[in-house]
Parts: structure tokens; sequence; C-alpha cells
């Protein structure tokens, strides 16, 4: 999966940030938002104002025009505001699940992969990515988010948990995709179940 997504040019690749206060940042603004859109709205963010204690300085309006074409960018605007002033207050992004949950607007798929990513902890984001792949192959049977997370971490283990929110979210960029999916270009075509795909794609007929 990680290497035919990679040579596909997946934009969740692209997002090359290090740093666990822009990892959060990143994270935080790409719900409901592609990936692409997400990167050129950070970058252009962080070109202004690149730590939370700048952020914090800036005025609503001007992080508005800032994260403008970010999906729900009024709302989270204002929560990210927030989260700024709180992490210059106290000095540091929280590297624990309670710490990052009681971030304005943070919730669990967006603390479990800021752990996974800017700390190494393995720790499963389930986005609409994961959800939807994961079922479709076959490796878990869940109607919610919160389920599969739970399924998936029964059943994956290691190294594998942290990095699977990043391939199974590059998988479902370039070749699962939601609808038509490149079934004829998959690399595990012969081992998935391709749970409703009869429903997505007209073209496939493994």
């Amino acid at each position: 999966m990680h290497n035919e997504a990679s040579r596909r040019n997946a934009p969740v690749f692209s997002a090359g940030f290090k740093d666990p206060f822009k990892i959060l940042v990143f994270t935080f603004l790409s719900a409901r938002t592609r990936d692409s859109t997400t990167i050129k709205a950070a970058e252009k963010l962080f070109s202004v104002a690149d730590s939370p204690e700048k952020i914090a300085m800036l005025q609503l309006k001007k992080v508005e025009a800032l994260l403008y074409g970010v999906g729900f960018y009024h709302v989270k605007s204002r929560n990210l505001l927030a989260i700024s002033k709180a992490i210059a207050k106290s000095g540091k992004v929280p590297d624990d699940f309670p710490g990052l949950t009681a971030l304005p607007g943070v919730g669990r798929k967006t603390a479990n992969i800021v752990l996974s990513r800017a700390f190494g902890k393995n720790t499963l984001g389930v986005d609409v990515h994961v959800h939807r792949i994961s079922n479709r192959i076959g490796l878990v049977k869940t109607k919610k988010p919160e389920e599969t997370e739970t399924a998936l971490m029964k059943i994956v283990s290691g190294n594998s948990v942290s990095e699977l929110n990043r391939n199974f979210v590059a998988f479902g960029q370039t070749i699962c995709l939601p609808r038509n999916p490149k079934c004829s270009e998959c690399p595990i075509n012969r081992i998935c179940r391709r749970v409703n795909v009869g429903t997505t794609c007209k073209n496939c007929r493994y």
C-alpha cells in the first residue's frame, strides 16, 4: 500500500511537518478538508506566524484570511487562536490524550494522530479513509470510527499501529477511492473482500 501510494504522490505524504505544534495545527485543520488544501493553508499560516506565541497575537480576521478555503475555517480560526494561547501559556503541546482533547476543537482522531506522528506513540487515528478502507477490504465490520479503532487495535500491533493511518489515508487518496476505486490497479485486489464496492464502482469486475 505505502509504496504504491507513495509512487502516485499521495497528498498526505507531502505534509512534512516535524514540529509537534505544526503537526497539531495541520491535523486539526485537515478535518473535512483535502490534504492538498490543508497543506497550502498551513504553509501560508506558518509563513506569517510559525509558533503558538505568534499565532496567538494575530487578529481573528487575519487568521480567517489565512485559512480561507479550509473547511469550516471560521470555527477553526477561533479554535486555533484558543489552542495557540493555551499552548503558549503552558509552554508545550500536550503529549497525552486527555491534554490534547482538552484543547478546543481537538477530538479523538486528531489527538491520536498527533500522539503517533509527533510523539511516536502507538495510537491510531481513525478518519474517513481508515474507517472506509478497513471495512471495504474486510479487516473489520463496523459502523462507527470509534468501533473501527477498537477493532483494529485488537488485530494490529507494533509499529504498524502508528503507520496505519497515514498509509490508509494515502491509499484512499490514490487507489481505494470512495467512488470508482481503482481495483484493477490495487496491489491487494486478490485478498480484498470489496465490501460494497459494487455500489460505488460500475467498472469493477473482480
